[in-house]
């Protein structure tokens, strides 16, 4: 692995100041062949090959350094350090020297952190450092093996982004890992919301960076904006020559070098269902009164006859029926109500408010304001808005303080962003089921890393009720079962704020103490979680507690069996929920999990609504059905949720690219 493979010269963007991977649309052509290859080739070859046994090698070559480095002192290392920073620019990413480097990151974990790298460790930093996506089981440590490809690039002279799913993953694994790479010699940044401009590119500037992947997005957007069209070397000097200030003081970032992005299938599948769109405040003096408006008409439209909702889509359409009625509700009303397109735009996404968009699950009512919730990380967005005019009218229908819409400045798609780093690397515990589009669409191999230790998790049956209140009843009864009878602590997974809240109320009314996390009660998250594992504790969270969260168990706790995961309601993504699950049964521990759910749950009325209504009507007729027809439901509602949540990527990438290529013709660019 030389450093010109690290670096490809002729991929860079030409005379560009800042280091990104230049990026050519490929043609008709070379997209069939990608197609085809990864529908023929690559699956033959992913279930002959084994590429965890690849990289064994990497074991043993460290080991043949680690009686040298444990042997060395505190200063000896230092400058061990040192050395290694000049032959790493020099010889580059060569096997032996690379062996001893992880020997020395290693060393100085053990020192700093009291925790040593182990093999399957080793085998995931390397993989890493050559730009693979690495599936490891939650639990296995993959924010301990990110250092080791970090250290070895930063030591190399190249900037590092670590990049994680929200704020909190970022700003405690920087801290966490932070002794590491300042024993090394490296210093340590990190990227959180609401940082100053200049803050920013201090943090930016250091060896190691470590932000949530929307931070860095919209610092790019930010950056893009700043230098408009005009990013050559030669344009930053006329510049400075006109004495107007030069426009490369204004980025924060260095460029996108080498990046490692934890959690990568949440960021490269979810996320990327969304555009990233960077806009300035537009005011319109009369905002409130046309949403009004809006919504009284809205709400005088029938359902079936006046439009049709799609919730598999997310989409409301006007009917001809409906339509004519808007037109005959809009008359006499000035401005923006003249324009047949325009008034029907605005009924449309009033619409979309009263219909589409709950309190409690798509957003929650805070401090006065509406605040986006994530669906996919159950935490709260505060900086973000949905655009074209929603977000005002769900501050209308709220009762909220209206707030100035939003002009678009730039977007980018994730997938876009991605695409430009020199070298790009992920993390994940969940992977296998996306491997081929992430093959397809960021060019990086999805390689499992073996277990440290045997797994010892207890995967019991699901259960499915047929109505909400049955399955309350039933996860009550578990919690009682398994934490007041058995002492074990309990974690109960929700999708929603809302559900979070009506499983609280019914273990409030059996007198169950519980902790309560969602994106209500985000700032008590490291508490809440560090008692996760007590003895007896239970916990209702929604997926905030589903990602890079590591609940310790507490004293006795694995004698009684573990912690015990129970999952009320299936995600859209399979992926989802096993990393729910993955939050038992860590590095060896016991643990168990089950799904306790029902027929009323959103998943099967949105992508298997007629299929769950032939099953409700037979249970209610004949009692019970067999078994297996329960899971071949989940199975078509997450097939039918997963294809759409593809299908919406690919639209995004290509009207992606349309949008580019027309904005840069008028010279505005991203």
């Amino acid at each position: 692995m030389s450093r010109a493979a690290w670096i490809p010269a002729e991929q860079l963007a030409a005379g560009r100041p800042y280091a990104e991977r230049s990026e050519a649309e490929a043609g008709w052509h070379d997209r069939l062949a990608k197609f085809l290859v990864g529908a023929t080739v690559e699956p033959l070859r992913s279930a002959l090959s084994n590429p965890a046994r690849s990289l064994a090698w990497i074991v043993d070559e460290t080991e043949r350094h680690e009686r040298k480095m444990r042997a060395a002192t505190d200063a000896e290392l230092l400058g061990l350090s040192r050395d290694m920073r000049v032959r790493l620019r020099r010889e580059g990413f060569a096997r032996p020297l690379v062996g001893a480097a992880f020997a020395l990151v290693r060393e100085t974990a053990s020192r700093t952190q009291g925790q040593r790298h182990y093999g399957a460790q080793l085998m995931g930093g390397l993989a890493l450092l050559q730009g693979k996506l690495v599936e490891m089981a939650t639990g296995e440590g993959k924010t301990v093996t990110a250092t080791l490809p970090a250290s070895v690039v930063a030591l190399a002279g190249q900037p590092v982004h670590i990049i994680t799913v929200n704020d909190y993953l970022a700003q405690r694994d920087a801290e966490e890992m932070g002794p590491i790479y300042r024993f090394l010699g490296l210093t340590v940044g990190c990227v959180s919301q609401g940082m100053p401009a200049a803050e920013r590119r201090q943090a930016y500037a250091r060896s190691i960076t470590y932000c949530s992947n929307k931070e860095l997005a919209f610092d790019y957007l930010r950056d893009r904006v700043a230098v408009a069209q005009r990013r050559s070397r030669l344009h930053f000097s006329l510049e400075r020559l006109r004495g107007g200030g030069a426009r490369e003081e204004r980025l924060v970032l260095r460029g996108l070098h080498y990046g490692i992005v934890d959690e990568a299938d949440s960021v490269f599948i979810d996320d990327a269902r969304t555009p990233l769109i960077l806009s300035s405040v537009h005011d319109s003096v009369d905002e409130r009164e046309v949403c009004d408006e809006a919504l009284e008409l809205a709400a005088q439209l029938a359902p079936a006859n006046d439009f049709a909702t799609h919730l598999a889509e997310r989409e409301i359409l006007l009917t001809r029926a409906g339509r004519a009625r808007v037109t005959e509700l809009s008359a006499g009303r000035e401005g923006v109500w003249t324009s047949a397109r325009a008034r029907e735009e605005l009924v449309t996404q009033a619409l979309s408010a009263i219909t589409l968009f709950r309190r409690d699950q798509h957003y929650i009512v805070a401090d006065g304001k509406v605040q986006i919730v994530d669906e996919s990380t159950g935490r709260v967005m505060p900086d973000r808005s949905w655009e074209r005019g929603l977000h005002q009218l769900i501050e209308a229908k709220e009762g909220c303080e209206s707030t100035s819409r939003h002009e678009t400045l730039a977007r980018l798609t994730y997938q876009r962003l991605f695409r430009r780093y020199l070298r790009l690397a992920g993390m994940s515990g969940t992977a296998k089921e996306v491997a081929r589009e992430i093959k397809q669409v960021y060019s990086l191999d999805v390689v499992r890393i073996p277990l440290n230790r045997p797994s010892r998790r207890r995967n019991l049956p699901s259960r499915i009720y047929l109505t909400r209140a049955e399955k309350w009843r039933a996860v009550v009864y578990a919690v009682e079962r398994r934490a007041v009878k058995a002492g074990r602590p309990v974690v109960i997974g929700t999708r929603s704020v809302q559900a979070s809240e009506e499983i609280s109320s019914e273990l409030t009314k059996r007198g169950i103490e519980h902790a309560l996390l969602n994106a209500k009660q985000d700032k008590d998250e490291a508490v809440i979680i560090g008692k996760a594992g007590e003895p007896g504790r239970v916990t209702v969270a929604t997926n905030m507690a589903g990602r890079g969260t590591d609940i310790r168990l507490g004293l006795d706790v694995a004698e009684r069996g573990g912690l015990h995961v129970i999952l009320t309601e299936f995600h859209e993504s399979r992926r989802i929920d096993r990393q729910f699950f993955g939050r038992c049964a860590r590095q060896g521990d016991p643990g168990s999990c089950e799904a306790i759910v029902s027929l009323e749950d959103e998943i099967y009325a949105m992508f298997a609504q007629k299929p769950t209504r032939i099953v409700a009507r037979f249970i209610q007729n004949h009692g019970a059905v067999p078994g297996f027809v329960y899971g071949a439901l989940r199975a078509l509602a997450q097939f039918r949720a997963e294809w759409r949540g593809a299908q919406m990527r690919v639209q995004n990438l290509r009207l992606d690219r349309r949008l580019d290529r027309v904005l840069a013709f008028s010279g505005r660019g991203e």
